[in-house]
């Protein structure tokens, strides 16, 4: 399905904000077209400890696209179509559980959906394609990720799993609830389907997901004031100098074993000729 004859012009993509820019210097940005329209803005790319490095920003610079209106189809394929072989995601989350505090990092291993409406797949036929799921999240960038941070000394959790919210509402308390007891995680609005994407054109995709707050007040069954934009807000941007360092030292160590991951090969066996 994907057309192959792309320049190369970056092997690793930072998904984020604009606040991930200054990671390096003589960006360029470059406007790209895909068959899904535009996506979320242009992408800067520029060099980090040698290697090339896309940066996207998912909500644009502006951030005036609200996560159920992002256009991830064409984020994701613009990412390919410039060699991006291995996505480093960040976002923001909400704790569902007392030991998950604000301020942590947690590395993104499962996801529950419960968005609504989004274009999910790239595959509406006739070549039918069933992408398993199983394992969304490369675990050879994830350990990658844990080791780094927690040499660091980073507060950071090695997996989770991430309840996806359609937004742009926050969840009521009764959501919140229902979500603690079932023992997830965290609470977000971006993961899917942009994982499943990712791994539908057989990129490598790590999560790290920085705690804001712990979603609508509700815990681990304890009551907890619920969640405001300024709380989020307040807590990403003070995490943001943390998980710049964090991915600075990530790309001075790069593993180079790409080609042997799994993700590489998600299509295999997917697909009814």
């Amino acid at each position: 399905m994907y057309n192959n004859s792309v320049r190369k012009q970056a092997d690793i993509a930072i998904i984020g904000g604009s606040g991930f820019y200054d990671l390096s210097e003589n960006l360029v940005e470059v406007k790209i077209d895909t068959p899904f329209g535009p996506p979320s803005d242009k992408i800067a790319i520029g060099s980090v400890s040698g290697k090339k490095v896309a940066f996207l920003p998912r909500h644009n610079k502006s951030h005036n696209i609200p996560p159920h209106l992002i256009n991830y189809r064409a984020n994701i394929w613009a990412l390919k179509s410039l060699g991006v072989k291995e996505i480093i995601a960040t976002t923001a989350c909400g704790s569902l559980q007392k030991r998950i505090k604000r301020g942590d990092f947690v590395i993104i291993d499962q996801f529950i959906d419960r968005t609504s409406g989004r274009a999910d797949s790239y595959y509406q036929g006739p070549l039918v394609t069933h992408i398993s799921a199983a394992y969304p999240y490369c675990p050879r960038l994830s350990k990658f990720v844990y080791k780094i941070a927690k040499k660091m000394n980073f507060p950071i959790h090695k997996k989770g799993t991430s309840v996806v919210i359609n937004g742009p509402r926050f969840s009521s308390c009764a959501e919140s609830k229902w979500f603690s007891k079932m023992g997830w995680d965290i609470v977000n609005m971006t993961q899917y389907p942009e994982v499943i994407l990712a791994r539908e054109l057989e990129i490598c995709y790590c999560a790290i997901a920085l705690v804001t707050d712990y979603d609508a007040g509700v815990a681990g069954g304890t009551k907890i004031k619920p969640v405001t934009v300024e709380e989020v807000v307040k807590n990403f941007n003070s995490n943001i100098t943390k998980a710049k360092k964090l991915l600075v030292k990530m790309l001075r160590q790069w593993p180079d074993k790409s080609n042997d991951c799994e993700c590489r090969s998600a299509l295999k066996s997917a697909r009814l000729e």
